[in-house]
């Protein structure tokens, strides 16, 4: 996997992680039709999309209701490429399996950039324990449809070749499998599985902040962040979250009660929620004022004057691990 690692120096991302979710009624595994199990032709299909050169397949895992594959793609070579190598060929398998007038896919295939080693080998072990999290199996190596069983030593590779998986984790086989076996080992937590989910359009973003009483939406990175932190799929939780430290932050000597409060402390505070909101992407101006039932016209002021105080700015400047990190520990003294 030498050449995945030389890329890791140059801008710009280096994998894709690739994700296609069936429609509503639809199973990758279902067969009646053929004498091979569908789920064992969309495997060789995967595998022969990346038999070109530029492309390395570095793992997979197909399971009823998903697809998932984590591929390096080289200078002159797109993603896209890949996806419509793959995806065009496994929606006519499945109609040609359960000939129903419906959708294959719930929608395009998602792709998320990994522009680091160690996101990389973060992205590994989230598709190790789906399998596990989706109740299929009890332990990520007994997953039979997927990368990591034959990278780490437990079956045959059937055309896939588990060595840029296994670069990863060290040079030689036995050091890179036994390395590759400790990090499967930390299962993700209810909050990493939150933000995976909602970045690859797997979950929405749900809540009552928007125009309709109830709203669903996809949302991708910072915003993703913030919701899985907020304690559920929802971006009222995010914008608690964001209002307990942005009330923190101004307010040390007691909290604010940002919704009832009518101080010029409480309308700063919320400004400042309403600029961060907009900022990451969570939603607008116009949702964070009827989080808070205040006239948006009048939250809007609030933010311009919030973007222009200097006591404000390092505030709004501060990175989102900080504010997530920041928000965890209030939220655990609040207990």
């Amino acid at each position: 996997m030498r050449a995945f690692i030389s890329l890791d120096r140059e801008p710009g991302p280096v994998a894709w992680s690739l994700c296609w979710q069936a429609a509503v009624g639809r199973d990758f595994f279902t067969y009646a039709r053929s004498r091979v199990p569908l789920a064992e032709r969309i495997r060789g299909r995967l595998i022969g999309a990346h038999a070109h050169e530029g492309r390395v397949l570095i793992d997979f895992v197909l399971l009823p209701k998903e697809i998932h594959a984590v591929t390096q793609i080289s200078a002159g070579e797109t993603v896209s490429g890949v996806a419509r190598a793959f995806g065009n060929v496994l929606s006519r398998w499945v109609r040609e399996e359960q000939p129903v007038r419906s959708p294959v896919l719930a929608g395009p295939y998602r792709a998320q950039p990994i522009r680091s080693i160690d996101a990389l080998r973060d992205e590994l072990r989230m598709l190790a324990w789906r399998p596990v999290m989706l109740g299929l199996c009890s332990t990520p190596v007994y997953y039979p449809n997927g990368g990591l069983r034959t990278a780490a030593g437990y079956s045959p590779g059937k055309g896939f070749n588990a060595r840029p998986y296994m670069d990863l984790f060290g040079e030689g086989v036995p050091e890179g499998r036994a390395a590759l076996r400790r990090w499967v080992r930390h299962r993700p937590s209810e909050q990493e599985w939150r933000a995976w989910e909602l970045t690859r359009g797997l979950e929405l973003a749900t809540g009552s902040v928007g125009p309709r009483p109830s709203m669903a939406r996809a949302v991708e990175g910072p915003a993703a962040a913030l919701i899985a932190a907020g304690g559920t799929y929802g971006v009222d939780g995010a914008l608690a979250l964001l209002s307990i430290w942005c009330a923190a932050k101004i307010h040390l000597a007691s909290p604010l009660l940002l919704h009832d409060a009518s101080t010029a402390a409480a309308a700063r505070a919320r400004a400042l929620v309403g600029c961060l909101a907009v900022e990451h992407r969570l939603c607008s101006a116009a949702s964070v004022a009827r989080y808070f039932h205040r006239a948006k016209a009048t939250l809007s002021e609030q933010m311009t004057a919030c973007r222009t105080r200097p006591s404000d700015q390092p505030i709004l400047g501060s990175p989102l691990r900080r504010i997530l990190d920041e928000s965890a520990a209030l939220q655990k003294d609040s207990l």
